[in-house]
């Protein structure tokens, strides 16, 4: 159980799906598709959903870059997130949305697997936030041409490490897109 007293509640995180961050992901397609489905068991069960959008020196608001994927639409009634740092929580109000809707668990989806996605599974974590990363509804860009592993072996190890977090009073984990639960 999460350390934050008073939080029952869980919410689907949707981090940076944006045209400029994923055009180059290997299973962009499959990704949104799962994010996709989890948005619309979210809806259905009324667990609050909260899009997060980056914006730096290589992605500028407003650009077409910077826009979600067409394939993903918010609603008006869904926070967004506005963030210049790796971890969404970093100078943003992300904390207060979720303080506000009572939620103490946080179920993590988008992308950059490497970047954005560790940064917030980590932030979310040491906040107190029990944090399950769903492995099939993330992804990276390939930066093998500058040392990194395939985007694949990112994503891969990344579940692989994220399953074995531990730490007093709060649970990590993993689950597919298919087994997320929403219930706390």
């Amino acid at each position: 159980m999460t350390t934050l007293t008073d939080r029952p509640h869980t919410a689907l995180l949707i981090i940076d799906v944006q045209n400029g961050v994923v055009a180059g992901s290997p299973n962009r397609d499959e990704v949104i598709t799962n994010i996709n489905a989890l948005l619309d068991r979210a809806r259905s069960e009324d667990v609050p959903v909260i899009w997060v959008q980056h914006s730096d020196d290589g992605l500028t608001r407003d650009s077409e870059a910077w826009q979600y994927v067409p394939e993903l639409k918010r609603r008006d009634d869904e926070p967004l997130i506005h963030k210049n740092y790796g971890d969404s929580f970093e100078a943003t109000d992300l904390e207060e949305q979720l303080a506000e809707r009572k939620v103490g668990r946080l179920v993590v989806t988008g992308a950059q697997t490497d970047a954005c996605i560790r940064s917030t599974l980590h932030g979310g974590f040491v906040r107190g936030y029990d944090v399950t990363l769903v492995t099939d509804a993330h992804t990276t860009e390939d930066l093998s041409a500058y040392g990194a592993p395939a985007p694949e072996q990112v994503i891969a190890h990344t579940n692989l490490y994220w399953q074995w977090q531990s730490a007093p009073g709060r649970t990590a984990g993993t689950a597919e897109t298919a087994k997320v639960s929403f219930a706390g």
